[in-house]
């Protein structure tokens, strides 16, 4: 008996790993994102930290513990780009090898994976070199999503716009059709802009929207629900449940309103993230293993709810 129970479960967590394996190559179809077949699909996962703050986590066994033990469908490796000294512009061999590191983890156990620019500020030069070399390597598997830039601030939407369309460029001589996505001024607040004036060069593009339910509150949904109305591909790249400054009490009624709003209209989320700092945001105690998998006792409360939340969901 106990044998059968072991390959059954087996089974069962072999068909909830082979997420690409069904879905294959996604698309987005109005403002729905679908799978191959054109069937809505919503990805729910978590996202890294800064990869050159907690690098440590950037690692197989971390990716295979959120896929196994989180039931995640997408993880998203963020990767720093400017400041410290271990970031893109500091040290492109280093942070290309944790990012790529997470994308291969990925690929390997069939979930998809959100190559994330994590800036504040638009940096084509650098920008346009890297998304050449990842659309070259790894354009040709579908579990790949592009995120070309993290929550640009003081950049209007027309400089956002005409930095978009030359990476989205970029990409799409290497890769015609994985999804692309597109953020918005002020930390991705703002998607009212994008959807009075899209992008019009390339299909298969989705913008962000970022959230933090203890500060954005029913104000955003109302200004998403609009730019949905629109046509306008939302897809909420970061999230989670405290004030924006990734600090704070956790707002669990005002988080779980937003994943009620997600759920209804099929917004893929991704939750922020996975570290250790000391800071409410953060999912992990400062004393866990690099790569799990983690005890209940070593989640902070928003890790706790995130991986609850992201269990019952992914089924």
């Amino acid at each position: 008996m106990k044998k059968y129970l072991f390959l059954a479960l087996m089974l069962c967590n072999l068909c909830q790993a082979q997420v690409v394996k069904k879905h294959k190559s996604l698309q987005v179809i109005g403002t729905q994102l679908c799978n191959q077949a054109g069937e809505p699909i919503q990805l729910r996962g978590m996202s890294f930290g800064w990869h050159n703050y907690w690098p440590r986590f950037y690692n197989q066994k971390a990716v295979k513990t959120l896929v196994t033990d989180w039931k995640c469908n997408v993880v998203r490796a963020a990767m720093g780009i400017e400041g410290h000294e271990l970031t893109y512009t500091q040290n492109p061999q280093y942070a290309t090898e944790k990012l790529e590191t997470v994308v291969k983890a990925a690929i390997k156990n069939d979930i998809y994976v959100i190559a994330d620019w994590h800036s504040h500020n638009l940096n084509l030069k650098e920008a346009l070199v890297f998304f050449d070399w990842l659309s070259k390597k790894y354009g040709h598997t579908p579990n790949l999503i592009y995120e070309i830039v993290n929550e640009p601030d003081e950049e209007t939407w027309p400089e956002v716009k005409a930095y978009a369309e030359q990476v989205i460029a970029v990409i799409r001589k290497n890769d015609p059709d994985n999804i692309i996505l597109v953020g918005s001024p002020r930390w991705d607040q703002d998607v009212h802009l994008p959807a009075a004036d899209p992008i019009t060069s390339s299909s298969n593009l989705m913008y962000t929207m970022h959230f933090y339910a203890g500060t954005h509150e029913k104000w955003l949904r109302d200004r998403t629900d609009e730019a949905l109305e629109k046509n306008l591909p939302i897809f909420v790249s970061e999230s989670a449940g405290m004030e924006a400054t990734g600090d704070g009490p956790l707002n669990e009624q005002a988080w779980q309103e937003y994943i009620d709003w997600m759920e209804a209209r099929k917004i893929s989320w991704i939750v922020w993230s996975v570290s250790n700092k000391e800071e409410t945001c953060s999912v992990l105690k400062g004393d866990v293993s690099d790569g799990g998998p983690w005890k209940e006792s070593e989640l902070k409360p928003s890790g706790k709810i995130a991986r609850q939340y992201i269990r019952s969901l992914n089924k």
